[in-house]
């Protein structure tokens, strides 16, 4: 680490502790060639993955555009903002765990046909609506027939 002081290239670690929430660890620095203190903060940066759209092109994966598909879907649908966090949580988990650097965006839209089934059934149709395009009425009644079926299962 440089010292922000004199620039000097090499510093001392004096002390270090893991922050309250354990989050980040807090390092008192000593630098050898002008004595001046400091404090540095060490905390872990994961990168989410480019999100690759149908037309080829890349962008930020981003967890705003995520949370408006949802809350589309959900417009005036009785589900907790707790349960739709916990969802968009678990699908930013998932895209973490993949550890890839590009990530289609059809895959994402899937999780998203996931978690939306398990929270609201009108809502999965809505975003299924939209998601794939229905043309007709014959394509409401096939995903109807997707959210009955697990239930006939059980």
């Amino acid at each position: 680490m440089k010292c922000p002081f004199c620039q000097s290239p090499d510093t001392q670690v004096i002390d270090s502790r893991v922050s309250d929430d354990g989050d980040s660890i807090r390092r008192r620095r000593k630098c050898p060639a002008c004595s001046k203190r400091f404090t540095t903060y060490e905390t872990v940066e994961l990168r989410m993955p480019q999100v690759v759209k149908q037309d080829g092109s890349r962008a930020e994966f981003d967890l705003g555009k995520l949370r408006t598909g949802f809350m589309r879907a959900l417009h005036k649908r009785p589900v907790a903002t707790e349960r739709v966090d916990e969802a968009i949580a678990t699908i930013a988990q998932d895209v973490l765990a993949l550890g890839e650097r590009e990530i289609d965006s059809r895959r994402i839209g899937e999780m998203v046909m996931r978690e939306l089934h398990r929270l609201d059934e009108v809502a999965y149709i809505r975003f299924a609506s939209v998601y794939r395009s229905f043309q007709g009425i014959d394509d409401f009644q096939d995903a109807i027939k997707e959210v009955r079926e697990p239930a006939r299962k059980q």
